[in-house]
């Protein structure tokens, strides 16, 4: 059963996410949208979603396009750089890409941040369509319109806001989706609970063996609510100027640890660390009771998510959160928790307070 979420700016209709169990609804929408045949499409995805989906994508899509192409980059995170944006113009470029053109993200974050950046940038702006194909990206990057590329390991540190016109997912992708992926992901629904709703996070402590086993209707309706929270966030601050910072819980700490590990740990796994650490804080500074602090450490182990990692040091996490984008003022921006379901934003942190949070994740 198909599911829409409508997503406005300013009070103005701006684009649709659309959940379905396949890509049927696929070109009907994009005709709704207002879509011509004449119209050049590039598919934007890597080499693992290539080597899976991209032959069905490019057929159904020249059912209706005249000219359809694909553009494939190596798979990872540390191929989200301007290097392979780079690529992108030109290929656009040499076919001849004109703004009244579309480009469609067709896979995970990475895939969506750097086809949404290479979207607001090309011509000044060329429109662009986001399916996300792994659990992070359906709840998380691919809505909101934040675009950007990684630059010298520092995550996102280039970018812009930019919409897209449509989020189709066709949620049976994810029974191919690799466990620790799916993990991943799990890090940023848990992420939404936390910070506004206790019954949402309720729900999924209720429902882990059924979101474990992937059962059709119980990951449509976490996907579906998981949408809600972030759709309500970025309508009320789609530029990050006071809630959507929310939406950062366990970054600080988490992007740093990312970066640190040369991103062999996941950015769910990374967020999952940062979480477990903000908890700490909020627990030690008074904020969170022992007993919420405990419960969460719990749901984040019960989906496989780390509270813990080896190797790392704290002056060191502390000292990279300090390089983060979203410092404000020289003073490091931390998300903490009053309670399970309401967060706030902390400047006040001492370095003292911050070393005690991030060891308490330490082995």
């Amino acid at each position: 059963m198909s599911k829409l979420i409508p997503v406005s700016y300013e009070t103005k209709p701006c684009y649709d996410i659309l959940l379905e169990q396949n890509f049927q609804m696929l070109l009907p929408t994009l005709q709704k949208i207002g879509y011509a045949s004449s119209q050049k499409v590039c598919i934007v995805t890597d080499s693992n979603i290539a080597s899976l989906y991209l032959e069905e994508l490019t057929a159904i899509l020249q059912t209706y396009f005249g000219s359809v192409i694909s553009f494939s980059f190596p798979a990872g995170e540390e191929n989200k750089t301007l290097f392979t944006v780079q690529n992108l113009y030109q290929t656009l470029i040499e076919e001849h890409f004109e703004r009244r053109d579309i480009l469609l993200a067709f896979g995970g974050g990475v895939t969506g941040d750097l086809t949404g950046f290479a979207a607001a940038t090309y011509l000044r702006g060329i429109d662009f369509i986001q399916i996300p194909t792994s659990l992070l990206s359906q709840v998380d990057s691919s809505i909101g319109g934040k675009t950007g590329v990684d630059f010298s390991q520092y995550k996102n540190m280039v970018g812009a806001f930019y919409q897209p016109k449509l989020v189709y997912m066709n949620l049976s992708l994810l029974a191919t989706l690799p466990k620790e992926q799916f993990v991943s992901g799990m890090g940023e629904i848990i992420k939404h609970g936390l910070i506004r709703s206790k019954g949402y996070f309720d729900w999924i402590s209720k429902h882990t063996e059924q979101i474990v086993r992937l059962e059709p209707n119980v990951i449509e309706e976490l996907i579906y609510e998981s949408c809600l929270i972030k759709r309500g966030v970025v309508e009320r601050d789609p530029k990050e100027n006071g809630e959507r910072a929310l939406l950062n819980f366990g970054h600080t700490v988490g992007h740093a640890i990312e970066k640190l590990s040369d991103f062999r740990l996941s950015h769910g796994q990374c967020v999952g660390l940062g979480m477990a650490a903000a908890c700490r804080i909020s627990f030690e500074t008074g904020k969170l009771a022992k007993d919420a602090y405990e419960q969460v450490s719990h749901i984040l182990q019960e989906f496989g998510l780390p509270v813990s990692v080896s190797h790392l040091s704290a002056a060191d996490i502390l000292a990279v959160s300090k390089s983060d984008k979203k410092m404000s003022k020289g003073k490091i921006k931390f998300i903490l928790l009053d309670s399970i379901g309401s967060a706030y934003i902390e400047t006040g942190l001492s370095d003292v307070q911050i070393l005690s949070g991030i060891s308490g994740v330490l082995n």
